[in-house]
């Protein structure tokens, strides 16, 4: 069986370098477009997600994921970073524009598996009973009220599992902390 390109990479084949900047650089230079706005960030961001790349060749795995997937994260997690570091300001009509779905099946079908996979992680991340809180109520649709009824936990203890499981869930996906002055209350 032939040997992918990360695994070479890791091995210090020079070629390997080369066919992974061929077959991965449209990839990641559309990414980059997509979420950054000036060309010259981007031509950087892409520089910046290759050395990350190769950096980190040796710690892909198969048997977790593709090596587009592999590469894609790494090229989405440098972009998020480099857009936090920069500090810009992002209207909302340029994150709708982020947001567009891509044209391309197997982008929409590699950028959902990104997604859902960092989620999965996310939620693996919580406490036990705040995963089955946020199951019931993300897959069911349960409401805090059927919950508490469904588990026999105290409807406070629900809210209160619910609420700490979002906001570590979204610290744990880069997201930060929701603003407290901005919060519905249910």
């Amino acid at each position: 069986m032939a040997q992918g390109i990360l695994t070479r990479i890791a091995a210090g084949d020079r070629l390997a370098v080369e066919e992974c900047l061929k077959k991965y650089g449209g990839l990641i230079w559309s990414l980059a477009r997509r979420m950054l706005r000036n060309s010259d960030d981007a031509e950087d961001a892409v520089q910046e997600i290759f050395l990350d790349v190769w950096k980190n060749a040796g710690k892909f795995d198969e048997t977790q994921s593709s090596e587009t997937t592999f590469i894609a994260m790494i090229a989405r997690r440098r972009l998020i970073d480099r857009i936090r570091f920069t500090s810009r300001r992002i209207s909302a009509d340029a994150l709708d524009e982020v947001m567009i779905e891509p044209v391309d099946r197997a982008d929409r079908k590699m950028q959902t598996t990104l997604e859902a996979n960092d989620a999965v992680k996310a939620l693996n991340s919580l406490r036990p009973e705040q995963q089955q809180v946020l199951q019931l109520s993300i897959v069911q649709g349960l409401s805090h009220q059927e919950i508490a009824e469904r588990t026999g936990m105290p409807l406070g203890t629900v809210k209160t599992h619910a609420r700490r499981g979002i906001l570590q869930a979204r610290e744990f996906l880069g997201l930060g902390r929701l603003d407290s002055s901005k919060e519905v209350h249910a």
